[in-house]
């Protein structure tokens, strides 16, 4: 045990003399690599205590601690008005750790040999390994996949050729009243994804993805949202680079600012992904796409600045992680998201596009009224293709102006 974390002699012998008190010491150490204060470890260990007396009172051993059993605890706590916040999380990390370090068997996998369950795994496998989409676009395509099929079988044996193209349309022609537009778009992708692959793997005879619906498009109905360059400038300055969060956002929005990254590259920046000598970034871009773009001084400064001084020491090799423990990269995208968002606020600023996504259109406009190329913008931003750019040749306002025919003047014959 780690004494140095104890101050009270009778709080340390009630820690050595719980039945759980030869798996303390590991869990402690973790907790310290995760970033844990000295506080915060006493408070779990006590849990922890309480926990093991709980189980000795109960007779039941340390092997059959799982995530039902830490639910009756938390349950008896509860009954007992002493359940705090964070009790159950604890209890969690406690029992990952025993499995980690194989102190107790993991949770025994359901099998579901299904053809369902069949079909779907390998959509999956597909979507990850050679389509190498997201993990959100995953995620977000499997139920609908799943829906329809348990829809569209019911009862009966799962037969993939029995599909018809008229099973889709009814499906999503059902469903749509009940979604936002975004989202019958998404369901579309999917099925065309799904149906793709079905007559890829010879699953389906015909090519049922060109029989799927469209949805109207309103996306190219407005021009993207942007900041100015003034305002970018602005949302910058609003981050705190006397603190250690501070540097580290100020690094972060650089990152969108100037090289226009998608926050999910960001997310997912490795150190080994930083070439000092050359001064270049190895970029993890969508669909397992690869880049290398180079380090503007401006983002090396801010980069070295805190990697140097304000990264706390963790085991994950990303570059941005958590300054509270446990220390861990971001959890997804959504997390820098919510740095932009609040660095905006800080701006006073409230445009209708508030993810990080607004600073890379910010860079493209910023690039185009500069006199930049759609092609030398493509670039920039890694479009696939030209179709994708060609949203922000409607902000070209002063090129636009030169293919409007005037208006015709008053009077003239019938």
């Amino acid at each position: 045990m780690p004494k140095d974390y104890f101050e009270r002699p009778e709080t340390d012998r009630r820690l050595q003399d719980s039945p759980l008190a030869s798996h303390f010491a590991s869990f402690a150490t973790s907790l310290v690599e995760n970033g844990y204060v000295k506080s915060t470890v006493q408070s779990k260990l006590n849990l922890l205590t309480s926990f093991g007396q709980w189980l000795e009172r109960r007779r039941l051993p340390i092997r059959d601690f799982d995530e039902q059993l830490a639910e009756r605890f938390i349950a008896y706590k509860r009954r007992k008005g002493r359940v705090h916040r964070g009790n159950r999380e604890t209890l969690l990390q406690f029992l990952d750790h025993l499995r980690k370090c194989d102190m107790i068997p993991g949770p025994t996998p359901t099998c579901d040999d299904s053809p369902l369950a069949a079909i779907l795994t390998r959509y999956e496998k597909h979507l990850r390994s050679e389509r190498g989409l997201a993990a959100a676009t995953v995620i977000n395509y499997l139920p609908c996949i799943r829906k329809f099929l348990v829809e569209r079988f019911r009862e009966k044996p799962l037969v993939i050729g029995e599909i018809r193209s008229s099973d889709v349309s009814d499906f999503i022609l059902r469903h749509a009243p009940t979604m936002s537009p975004r989202r019958t778009q998404l369901v579309t992708a999917a099925f065309r994804s799904f149906l793709r692959f079905l007559f890829q793997d010879g699953e389906l005879q015909v090519n049922l993805a060109l029989s799927v619906p469209s949805v109207a498009d309103r996306r190219l109905s407005t021009i993207p949202k942007y900041l100015s360059p003034d305002q970018v400038e602005r949302v910058l300055s609003t981050c705190n680079r006397q603190t250690a969060t501070g540097r580290r956002d100020y690094a972060i929005l650089l990152l969108l600012v100037r090289l226009g990254l998608r926050a999910g590259e960001v997310v997912s920046l490795q150190l080994d992904d930083v070439d000092w000598r050359a001064g270049e970034l190895f970029i993890r871009g969508k669909g397992l796409l690869h880049d290398r773009m180079p380090l503007p001084i401006d983002v090396g400064e801010a980069l070295t600045s805190y990697l140097r001084a304000d990264r706390p020491p963790c085991k994950t090799r990303r570059v941005f992680v958590c300054m509270k423990a446990p220390r861990s990269g971001f959890a997804g995208p959504s997390t820098l998201s919510t740095i932009v968002r609040r660095a905006l606020d800080r701006a006073d600023l409230y445009p209708a596009l508030r993810g990080a996504h607004v600073l890379r259109h910010s860079l493209a406009t910023t690039m185009l009224r500069s006199g930049a190329s759609m092609n030398e913008i493509g670039e920039v931003l890694r479009h696939r293709t030209p179709n994708t750019t060609e949203i922000y040749a409607k902000l070209d306002f002063d090129g636009l102006r030169t293919l409007a025919h005037p208006w015709p003047s008053v009077g003239g014959g019938r």
